[in-house]
């Protein structure tokens, strides 16, 4: 009984600094991982055919802009942008308009799902590989709304003890 005992403790102890850990670098992980993304996706971008979206991109943003950009010049927009987006993430500074060019830039990139359903998805709720590869940036919304969060003069409510409600058991 006493090892039972002994181990709960240590469990309980080696659960509490992984969540101080995560407390405290947590958000700073998020933002610097979708920097390392997002300049990640945007570099083969600047070489046409390296990126495997270069042709939905095109073909996007020319839609988008009523086919004033158009070819590997919408390309190469949406990889500068992506590359400033990953700079700015990376190094914290300009955040503010760097979220702003996050959320503007996933914005579009959801919008294929719309404008070409044919190949976006097999059937109802069914995705294409590149439908799922745009559908993933739900998840990169989510990190730049997270990050978001900490900056400065933003209210923002911090998770204290009485906050954060004990997950559901499932047993």
């Amino acid at each position: 009984m006493n090892f039972a005992r002994r181990v709960m403790r240590t469990a309980a102890s080696l659960e509490a600094a992984a969540v101080r850990l995560a407390t405290r670098h947590g958000l700073r992980l998020i933002r610097l991982s979708l920097g390392v993304v997002f300049l990640w996706f945007a570099l083969p971008k600047f070489k046409p055919g390296l990126s495997a979206v270069d042709t939905l991109a095109e073909k996007t943003i020319s839609t988008l802009t009523g086919h004033v950009i158009s070819g590997s010049v919408a390309t190469y927009v949406l990889a500068t942008l992506e590359v400033a987006i990953g700079l700015g993430l990376l190094s914290g500074r300009f955040l503010r308009p760097t979220l702003v060019a996050l959320m503007f830039q996933m914005a579009g990139t959801l919008t294929p799902l719309a404008l070409f359903p044919g190949e976006m998805w097999k059937a109802p709720f069914v995705l294409t590989l590149e439908g799922q590869f745009i559908i993933k940036n739900l998840v990169l919304i989510a990190a730049g709304i997270a990050v978001a969060g900490t900056l400065p003069g933003v209210r923002s409510q911090r998770a204290t003890t009485l906050d954060v409600q004990p997950a559901a058991s499932s047993v």
